[in-house]
């Protein structure tokens, strides 16, 4: 598996669960989200998809032709810790090689997932096909590994990193069916 590979496996829509652990705490959470992965075009057919590409792509110093994939990816999701809270929201994903067919380069966000603020994390393509991806932050770090099951199930682990990398704040794993209709 490759980022290149048409179709990328990840486009569409998928219903992510993220159960709560089995940990001994006292509230545990369990979320339900909404994630839409469109792919768009370099250079993109929309003026407006263009623009947002651009913008990433400038404030990484990187050429938007160089990018081994681009897509916008949207979420909304609910918590059984307050069902009336959304979380939402949307970033652009630049995926840039080290080289051209290379398994590892970097992964430039418009809004990262720790932190609302841009990001770039490192990423490597493991040979049985998992997408790793560590995003530094000023604080703490992202490491998240995503691989399918099948074509249309994928599963996702996350964790939060203090900034040494060396303590876990938070881990989770998600299952992500992909919506057919």
């Amino acid at each position: 598996m490759s980022v290149r590979d048409p179709p990328p496996p990840s486009m569409g829509r998928w219903r992510s669960q993220r159960p709560p652990p089995p940990m001994a705490f006292q509230q545990f959470e369990q979320v339900l989200s909404e994630i839409t992965i469109t792919p768009l075009a370099v250079p993109a057919a929309d003026a407006a998809d263009e623009a947002d590409v651009a913008a990433v792509c400038a404030l990484y110093d990187v050429d938007a032709a160089s990018a081994a994939a681009v897509v916008r990816m949207s979420w909304e999701g609910t918590s059984d810790w307050d069902e009336d809270e959304t979380s939402a929201g949307t970033t652009v994903l630049v995926v840039v090689e080290d080289e051209p067919g290379a398994a590892a380069g970097r992964l430039l966000r418009s809004v990262g997932y720790t932190e609302a603020v841009p990001a770039v994390g490192r990423w490597t393509m493991e040979p049985g096909g998992a997408f790793v991806l560590v995003t530094p932050y000023e604080t703490a770090a992202a490491v998240e590994r995503i691989w399918f099951a099948t074509r249309d199930v994928r599963m996702r682990v996350s964790e939060i990193r203090t900034g040494g990398g060396r303590g876990v704040l938070t881990a989770s794993f998600s299952t992500e069916i992909r919506r057919l209709s």
